[in-house]
């Protein structure tokens, strides 16, 4: 029986090397897809919330979004994630481009949430949220970190209603404004006390690299198709800002 050289054990290693590098790099690409995917539906989801809110009789005022800088859809948060603190609520953010916050709709941001009351609100059921950032003090918030509303970031219960006006001074003077939705019903809800900020994770997920969310804001990444009713919506519905740079 003749044995293999000491050139001939080199070349088995290396091609062994190979075959398992190989086998490792096959089995990870479904789960990558798999997750690429739960987040291509998560920006899908956020995008059919923001139609039925913008597109209903009892929705979000428009004077209200022109006003606003930035959208935070979070859909189908579960009251048990916010109470046990063991589950986030997920969603993303989109914030209209350039210095000021004043042009086209940017790529969206991959956001997470946690804490606060919105649970004690939201009662038992599935229940969207819509929060509209206001200012660039608030914007600038939520981007780069995790914010907790009602602290590092004034909240206050949106109107509602496709012709009303913010008309306490609690919403006129807040950096953000939020909104339920659940079963049909829609309102204004206060999430004080709930923290938001860039889910890193699914950021890397989506875009297929690490990212920040001021990198995906700044336009260094290029939105994916899963956005593209999300923001040809937003660009329809409110292609400029009526707030003050």
């Amino acid at each position: 029986m003749q044995y293999p050289n000491r050139s001939q054990l080199t070349s088995i290693r290396w091609i062994g090397s190979v075959a398992i590098a190989v086998l490792f790099i096959a089995a990870s690409m479904p789960a990558w897809t798999a997750d690429n995917q739960t987040e291509e539906a998560r920006v899908k989801s956020a995008g059919d919330v923001l139609q039925e809110l913008l597109n209903g009789s009892n929705g979000i005022p428009m004077s209200t979004l022109n006003s606003s800088r930035c959208v935070i859809v979070l859909p189908s948060v579960k009251k048990a994630g916010f109470i046990l603190g063991g589950e986030y609520g997920r969603g993303i953010m989109t914030c209209r481009s350039g210095e000021n916050l004043t042009g086209r709709w940017s790529a969206p941001i991959m956001m997470q949430s946690s804490g606060g009351s919105v649970g004690l609100q939201a009662g038992g059921q599935a229940t969207d949220f819509v929060i509209l950032v206001m200012n660039d003090k608030g914007a600038r918030a939520v981007m780069n970190g995790k914010a907790k509303l009602g602290a590092d970031a004034s909240v206050a219960a949106g109107p509602v209603g496709r012709d009303a006006e913010a008309a306490t001074n609690a919403s006129m003077s807040a950096e953000m404004l939020s909104y339920s939705h659940a079963k049909g019903a829609f309102a204004g809800v206060s999430l004080a006390g709930t923290s938001l900020g860039p889910d890193s994770g699914a950021n890397e997920k989506l875009y297929g690299k690490k990212v920040t969310g001021e990198q995906i804001f700044s336009g260094q990444v290029q939105a994916p198709a899963s956005a593209s009713e999300l923001l040809s919506l937003l660009q329809e519905k409110s292609p400029k800002t009526t707030a003050k740079e």
